[in-house]
């Protein structure tokens, strides 16, 4: 009977461990003749600020690094709540640009990044879950 228990516990402690130390979150979208890749500090973002560094890289496979970056996210209208917009600050930290999110309540969120470059301006749409 301990030795059930020892394994129940065992195969317990080695599931949430995944969980605790789990990796970011990657995500990539074309826009135009560009890649739009995103990572999140988080595997999941959550309610509250969460990192994300932004990779915008051409047809070739270079990344862009002169490029101006917006990055405006939403919640959509929901009954008794009107939409939610907001634009994230963005830096830039080598070849890459870098964000806060203030996710101020969980649900579904729709983030768009707005690339100019080359006189361009191109749009990568994403959606996430904030837990």
């Amino acid at each position: 009977m301990r030795k059930r228990v020892f394994v129940v516990l065992a195969v317990v402690f080695l599931l949430t461990a995944g969980v605790v130390y789990a990796k970011e979150l990657k995500m990539a979208k074309k826009a135009g003749e560009y890649t739009v890749q995103m990572k999140f500090d988080k595997a999941s973002p959550v309610v509250g600020d969460n990192s994300v560094q932004i990779e915008v890289t051409d047809s070739m496979g270079r990344l862009v690094t002169d490029a101006k970056v917006k990055l405006d996210y939403s919640m959509p209208a929901m009954p008794g709540m009107p939409a939610m917009n907001y634009t994230a600050d963005i830096s830039q930290t080598g070849e890459v640009y870098n964000a806060v999110l203030n996710l101020s309540m969980a649900g579904s969120w729709n983030i768009d990044v707005k690339v100019k470059h080359d006189k361009k301006t191109v749009s990568a749409k994403f959606t996430i879950d904030a837990k």
